[in-house]
């Protein structure tokens, strides 16, 4: 397996770090960690986790 590919925040040109962010969807929050600016905060959300795990979860709040 190869690393990761380094990702550089636009605004700040720095490379983001893996970093836990919270989220929230029907007033409801959960954690996850994802690659962020640890200058601004930008969190970047990588296409598979979008589709895949946040899809589950408001498929299951919404079920509630």
């Amino acid at each position: 397996m190869g690393k990761k590919p380094r990702l550089i925040c636009d605004a700040c040109q720095i490379e983001m770090e893996e970093m836990e962010a919270q989220f929230a969807y029907l007033d409801k929050f959960f954690r996850h960690k994802v690659l962020r600016c640890p200058l601004c905060g930008q969190v970047y959300l990588p296409q598979e986790l979008v589709e895949g795990r946040m899809k589950d979860v408001e498929k299951t709040m919404e079920e509630k």
